[in-house]
């Protein structure tokens, strides 16, 4: 297969080690920062739905996972636009089509619009997702993308950390209010990605750009890490369905589990950096898989709270496992790619989130309503275990593979602009 620059990028040049990074990864960066500074109807969305528009729990968590389910066609329609039609107008098309999705489902005037608007907001909220992570490949080397994916991350997260705060607060002036936030900071990241990222697609030489379907099919190792990161991302979205839920349950004001779920973006605001470095020298397989265990363990931990600081204690520790597992976990994917079909796999990365965000809400409101609260964390800390285990058997695969690859289809746009 032969590989070239696009037209809109200078001769190949990777940036790796201790280089600096383009100019176009920062304004990825910034997009993601602003998004992120307005994303309050997520951690929201089952307490807006239950106490706004008076619906039970099950129907919260199934419209949930309407979003979850929209998701899934949001990252492969993005891991095929960036593949087929260019990263930049992924990017635009996710971020424009979200405001206007956010704006639907914040006047949805009964039920039956709400389940459609939840469902747009799904299918358009991760397009820019695999276009972005395949910018990143496009312009990063494989021994700093861990690096990259770990800023971009930090900048979620910061973003997280003062929305949710902002949030809990805003939230008692009415739930609209976050809905129209959260489009306005989609339009921004919009203009963003308008004035400041060129296409860095890589070009493929006509007639040899493969079927996406029929190249993962065939890779184990794809399939492999598939599966854990579908499991993974059960356990993980507990934290926005059951964990309001059940500290409802005991008492606590919807304003107090913002203050709690903000302790997640405050504790990877402050650590990542510490830990970015370590993370880059170890191995990246079982260092995902440790973090998955600590993940399991930290919702598991949850059988012991029952007040607002116990709760906060739990989100530490998860926490701690997130910051492992998502720095990770999409160099672990760039680094499996081919470079044709390097947007379909980050879309294919990030399905198996939106699976585990249609999933989870599901599995996890149906235990909490049968079983009890303790069931469920007690078998959150159970796939923690089973997924330590995968992802040791699935490690030697992972690196040979990462060594097969290494290198191929770095392009620069603007290395005299690296910063």
């Amino acid at each position: 297969m032969s590989i070239t620059a696009t037209s809109h990028a200078r001769p190949a040049r990777r940036f790796g080690g201790s280089a600096g990074l383009p100019s176009a990864f920062w304004a990825l960066w910034s997009g993601q920062l602003i998004n992120r500074l307005g994303g309050f109807v997520q951690p929201f969305l089952v307490l807006y739905l239950t106490q706004a528009q008076q619906v039970s729990a099950t129907t919260a968590g199934a419209v949930a996972a309407a979003v979850g389910a929209g998701n899934i066609v949001s990252h492969l329609l993005g891991g095929w636009m960036s593949d087929h039609v260019g990263r930049r107008a992924a990017l635009l098309v996710g971020f424009l089509g979200t405001a206007a999705a956010m704006a639907a489902l914040g006047t949805a005037p009964n039920l039956a619009f709400i389940w459609a608007s939840a469902f747009a907001v799904g299918v358009t909220s991760e397009i820019f997702r695999p276009a972005a992570e395949a910018v990143v490949a496009d312009l990063i080397g494989p021994e700093a993308r861990v690096r990259a994916y770990g800023l971009l991350f930090w900048a979620v997260n910061l973003g997280f950390s003062i929305s949710t705060v902002a949030a809990g607060f805003a939230v008692r002036f009415g739930f609209g209010l976050l809905f129209w936030v959260d489009a306005l900071t989609c339009l921004i990241a919009a203009l963003i990605i308008w004035r400041a990222v060129p296409e860095t697609r890589p070009a493929v030489a006509e007639g040899s750009r493969r079927s996406l379907v029929a190249v993962a099919v065939r890779d184990r190792a794809l399939l492999g890490l598939v599966v854990l990161s579908t499991m993974y991302a059960v356990v993980y979205f507990q934290s926005y369905t059951t964990l309001p839920l059940a500290m409802g349950a005991d008492g606590l004001a919807a304003s107090t589990y913002g203050l709690v779920i903000a302790v997640n973006g405050v504790v990877v605001v402050v650590l990542q950096p510490f830990l970015l470095r370590f993370l880059e020298r170890h191995d990246r397989s079982v260092l995902t898989g440790l973090s998955m265990l600590v993940v399991g363990l930290g919702f598991g931990a949850a059988v012991l709270a029952d007040s607002a600081l116990g709760y906060a204690g739990t989100v530490v520790v998860w926490t701690l496992g997130e910051i492992g597992y998502t720095t990770l976990i999409i160099a672990i994917f760039a680094d499996l790619a081919p470079v044709d079909l390097r947007g379909g796999y980050m879309g294919i990365a990030g399905v198996t989130f939106a699976l585990g965000a249609t999933v989870g809400p599901l599995a996890g409101t149906a235990v909490l309503e049968h079983a009890g609260a303790n069931t469920l964390w007690a078998g959150c800390a159970a796939v923690g275990v089973v997924m330590l285990v995968g992802q040791l058997v699935l490690a030697p695969t992972l690196r040979a593979r990462a060594a097969d690859l290494a290198g191929e289809g770095q392009v620069v746009t603007d290395p005299a602009a690296a910063s």
